[in-house]
């Protein structure tokens, strides 16, 4: 089928840009928009990213502030994870994710991991296509994906809330731990009054 042997070639040879290959020159919003939206495999014309998402981005904290009016290649890696994993995870869970596994990271580093990973699956569901599949066949191939995705999306959300209830955890044991300055303070203000006390007393 000719739509099959497209759709193989696609998934094959499409791939989103590595960080080298980002411009290295600052690029404006219109720009990075036409420029993030060539980067994401997709099938139909409706624009994956707009000047207004961009906005929402940056004042949700997914994004840092562009340089003046001009935006980095973190700018065009954040966006491009962002437009992938949107398709998965709200906005909240994704920031939310990208922070945990930013902390030990730098912007460069996890967008290479990131797109070897997403190849990775690109190729390895490009293999699972077939230009044989008979159209009478497509309905049920295609809701077997649909059922796997959605079991894939439950395991997702709830690794993510597991994280989020250990992380709430460990902030809350930072904050009712005691501050050992000020134990150590008020124990020697406690000493000094009774020695006091005990020097008035003789």
């Amino acid at each position: 089928m000719k739509e099959l042997k497209q759709l193989k070639e696609t998934l094959t040879n499409e791939r989103p840009a590595s960080w080298k290959e980002f411009p290295d020159i600052g690029l404006y919003k219109d720009q990075v928009v036409t420029y993030v939206s060539r980067q994401l495999v997709r099938f139909d014309d409706e624009e994956p990213i707009t000047s207004a998402m961009i906005n929402n981005y940056i004042k949700d904290k997914l994004l840092p502030r562009a340089d003046g009016k001009k935006y980095s290649r973190e700018h065009l890696a954040g966006l491009i994870e962002i437009c992938i994993l949107k398709q998965v995870l709200s906005v909240r869970d994704i920031g939310f994710l990208l922070q945990q596994v930013m902390d030990e990271s730098t912007p460069e580093l996890f967008y290479e991991k990131f797109i070897g990973d997403v190849n990775q699956s690109l190729t390895q569901i490009a293999e699972y296509v077939e230009e044989e599949w008979c159209l009478q066949d497509l309905p049920d191939i295609a809701l077997r994906m649909a059922i796997s995705c959605y079991c894939s999306k439950l395991v997702c959300e709830r690794l993510i809330d597991i994280i989020r209830s250990s992380a709430s955890a460990e902030e809350n044991k930072k904050k009712e731990k005691p501050d050992i300055k000020l134990v150590e303070q008020h124990e020697n203000k406690q000493e000094y009054k009774k020695e006091t006390k005990e020097r008035d007393l003789e």
